[in-house]
């Protein structure tokens, strides 16, 4: 008999639950972070909505939606976009602290690794799109169940796509600085050029290519969609409902394979 001993691989699920409870744990011990990421946006969402609500075109929508109403879709998505990318810089704490490079090197699958994580940072971003979507009836939006629904489906796929997108670039940085500022310059840019501060029938031709070109312009297409879908009428969408959702979908699907494989490279120092 071989002297070698076998090492039991941990049940998947095990792994998932496990990164994604401590997720929620560690936000929870947090409290300034649910602060900070509802009323970060809540601030954007008062003051530029009151800055810009005079020179608003409804050119762009044959509806008589004001530009609060047009502006809230794209701040819950900003909500959304802080709690999601914010929640992956764990990856980074937890390399210092010594505790991913045990994670790594523990018969669990590294999948499962990602994909806890994942639902860690999406679970607490929908969580915080759900506070703020509270506020919808109160801005004339009309909310049915049926409406509620959909946007929540949209909002997912948004909050699951940009947790891998996060995870992604954590996960191959170093410090804490560099990835704020790496986020800064990407994410804000994204979120600026997806339809969530002007319509994209107003844009420049050459701003409406990348706002065309941004994956980000379909998940906020599909949340505002999803939120509309009861109303008889609403702001214009960069597509039909259902491409937007296939582009969120695929967005999110894109990044859950890059992670992983990101994950499973030969690592060292735990990276």
């Amino acid at each position: 008999m071989s002297g070698a001993v076998a090492v039991q691989r941990a049940p998947v699920s095990l792994a998932v639950y496990s990164m994604w409870r401590r997720e929620l744990t560690r936000f929870w011990r947090q409290k300034s972070r649910l602060f900070g990421a509802v009323a970060t946006p809540l601030l954007f969402w008062l003051v530029l909505g009151a800055g810009f609500g005079g020179s608003f075109s409804h050119s762009a929508s044959d509806s008589d939606t004001n530009y609060l109403e047009y502006f809230f879709p794209g701040t819950v998505v900003l909500a959304v976009l802080f709690t999601a990318i914010y929640s992956t810089i764990s990856v980074i704490e937890d390399r210092q602290e010594g505790f991913l490079q045990g994670v790594m090197v523990a018969p669990v699958s590294r999948g499962g690794i990602v994909a806890g994580k994942m639902l860690g940072a999406t679970t607490l971003a929908m969580a915080q799109g759900l506070l703020m979507m509270l506020i919808a009836p109160l801005i004339g939006i009309p909310c049915t169940a049926m409406s509620f629904f959909y946007a929540l489906l949209a909002l997912f796929g948004v909050a699951f796509g940009l947790s891998g997108l996060g995870l992604m670039i954590a996960w191959s940085m170093e410090s804490t600085s560099g990835f704020h500022a790496i986020m800064n310059l990407l994410l804000m840019p994204m979120w600026l050029l997806s339809g969530a501060v002007f319509p994209l029938s107003d844009a420049h031709s050459l701003i409406k290519v990348l706002m065309y070109a941004n994956p980000l312009t379909y998940g906020v297409s599909a949340f505002r969609s999803g939120l509309y879908h009861s109303a008889k009428s609403a702001p214009a969408q960069a597509a039909p409902l259902t491409a937007c959702i296939l582009v969120t979908a695929a967005f999110a699907i894109l990044m859950v394979m890059g992670s992983i494989r990101l994950a499973n490279r030969p690592s060292r120092n735990g990276r």
